[in-house]
């Protein structure tokens, strides 16, 4: 089953569908919880999402299980690069080295992780006005007193950034972008700094969107400079200039207005605002994804779609950032799946979501389309959900069971549970079937699901014990027939299941079991964690010495209830042998 899951999270690693690749990776390690592989397959998920905290306990818990594999510090590499701990990535890459030196992979990550370190480096800065404020453990006391940072300490990313920054303080710049830190940084100074302005919840609309040129730089000759020229006469602005000049300061005041309305809520008077400001300007797409915004807060989603399309078409004329034509499909989106009232609604919006991903990679956006993906995989099922055609597959797999055609009638089953999840008997029948074909994994599986949904249907407890008894966990088996004996003490199929189970523990007891069954046992109660705890028990290894050693402390360990249990249980493993 481990192995299933790690198949369909590759798969979906392949196709670029990270999160549904975690959540195959995690449902694996579950499973199989000390493989290597799963945890290095998950890192790498989760570095594709750049969740690089995530990516970088994942990694070290591959390089915990399987210190000896070099890819575990290829996983460890990357995410120290992604936090930007490149004397650590670089760290980590040559630990794999060590093992592998000829691993191309890690050669080429330790070669990026020393560019870049060199390049953090870099020539030497001043240092920064705020060192002062990230110095000593204060800096923890203020942002942990403080109501406004107080539960960013609960975020690793924003503590490993503030780390970061406390190690050296002209990494500020780094991060400055981060809305958290510029709060924190408030916070430590004992000043407000203005942060973000409200957008889709509590931001404001963007500012103008016209894209900057990079600085042309002069050159200047030391040895000589040339005579100054006289400055030139100011050239005359043309009528039509001076109008377009005044339309967009008034178009930005009226976007100002709109800001200042958003934030009180007045929505109405927002949006008159900003249509307002496009009227006057239609050169800055910000003013009407900054209306799309408010027509979104207001519930008028077609409206809000409409500006968006808009924003986008006009802002791909206008060669606008394309961090502004990803916010106005991500606002689209969010129209869309607001509007959505079943599965096939929300392809649309889930579309949109990753045309806006592709423009600008935004959290946010990510964010919402896992949460479109989700809904729309829960409305299937809701949709699917039909009791009668459920019933309907369930008999025609009871026929072929009957048949003796277990194949087919697990698909029938299978069916049968998809339109009918809540249904004991269709689990409690496919447990049948995969006990029949020898799945015993998967049959002890759909019983215990059977019992989860009924704790009442006796069938299930039957359809349990016979998985457990085939498997050879006797003692297992004997507690589930005992439990189903509860609620129906008459029931045939569980008395002689309990008696089976007496037979095969007695065998043990009375000394019959063949080489190749104790043997078997024997592999099998090793594996048992609670034969494990009894072995490692202190107490029971001075019982097990005195029975060999002292025949008289042996007497009265007998006397003692509970030790006697854990040896009948060491006796039914074949670890104790009567003679």
């Amino acid at each position: 089953m481990a192995d299933e899951a790690k198949a369909k999270g590759n798969a979906a690693f392949s196709a670029g569908n990270f999160t549904d690749a975690i959540n195959h990776f995690t449902e694996a390690i579950n499973l199989a919880p000390t493989n290597h592989v799963l945890y290095s397959n998950r890192s790498a998920a989760y570095a594709s999402l750049g969740k690089y905290s995530d990516a970088l306990s994942d990694a070290q818990k591959t390089v915990d299980l399987k210190p000896d594999w070099a890819k575990g510090y290829s996983r460890l590499g990357a995410a120290h690069s992604g936090l930007h701990h490149y004397e650590d990535a670089v760290s980590a890459y040559k630990k794999g080295l060590e093992i592998d030196p000829n691993n191309e992979g890690l050669k080429s990550g330790l070669a990026d992780a020393q560019s870049a370190q060199a390049r953090s480096r870099g020539p030497a800065v001043p240092p920064s006005p705020f060192g002062d404020a990230f110095s000593g453990p204060e800096m923890w006391t203020k942002l942990t007193a403080d109501a406004s940072t107080r539960g960013y300490l609960q975020q690793p990313d924003f503590v490993n950034m503030m780390k970061d920054i406390q190690k050296n303080p002209s990494n500020l710049n780094l991060y400055l972008k981060d809305q958290r830190v510029m709060q924190a940084l408030g916070v430590l100074l004992g000043v407000k700094l203005s942060t973000r302005m409200p957008e889709e919840d509590d931001e404001m609309p963007e500012a103008s969107t016209e894209r900057k040129r990079p600085a042309e730089t002069e050159h200047v000759k030391e040895e000589k400079r040339p005579e100054p020229e006289p400055e030139p006469e100011p050239m005359e602005v043309s009528e039509e200039e001076k109008e377009i000049k005044e339309k967009k300061a008034k178009a930005q005041k009226e976007k100002e207005a709109g800001n200042a309305a958003y934030k009180k809520k007045d929505f109405e008077t927002a949006i008159q605002h900003y249509t307002k400001a496009i009227e006057l300007d239609d050169g800055d797409i910000s003013f009407i994804t900054n209306r799309a915004a408010v027509y979104l807060e207001m519930g008028k989603y077609e409206e809000c779609i409409k500006d968006c399309d808009t924003a986008v078409e006009r802002g791909r004329e206008l060669r606008s950032d394309y961090k502004m034509i990803a916010r106005a499909l991500t606002r689209k989106g969010t129209a869309l799946a607001k509007l959505a009232k079943s599965s096939k609604d929300f392809e649309a919006a889930i579309e949109v979501f990753q045309k806006a991903l592709t423009e600008h990679r935004n959290p946010d956006t990510l964010k919402k389309l896992n949460e479109a993906e989700r809904a729309k995989k829960e409305l299937e099922q809701q949709e699917y959900f039909n009791p009668q055609i459920a019933d309907e597959e369930r008999e025609k797999g009871n026929q072929l069971f009957k048949e003796m055609k277990y194949p087919e009638a697990v698909k029938h089953y299978t069916e049968s549970i998809k339109r009918n999840p809540k249904d004991p008997k269709a689990y409690s029948n496919r447990a049948a079937c995969y006990t029949k074909l020898g799945a015993l994994p998967e049959g002890l599986k759909d019983a215990e699901k059977c019992i989860e949904l009924d704790p009442t249907f006796v069938k299930g407890y039957t359809r349990k014990g016979a998985v457990q008894f085939f498997m050879k966990e006797y003692e297992k088996a004997l507690k589930t027939y005992q439990e189903g004996l509860k609620l129906d003490p008459q029931n045939q199929e569980l008395l002689d299941g309990v008696k089976r189970c007496v037979e095969q523990i007695n065998k043990a007891s009375r000394g019959d079991l063949t080489p190749e069954e104790l043997k078997e046992r024997q592999a099998k109660g090793m594996q048992d964690p609670e034969i494990q705890n009894i072995l490692t028990d202190p107490v029971m290894r001075q019982v097990l010495s005195d029975f060999q050693e002292n025949p008289k402390a042996a007497q009265d360990h007998m006397k003692n209830p509970l030790v006697m249990d854990k040896i009948q249980k060491l006796i039914n493993a074949g670890i104790v042998q009567v003679r």
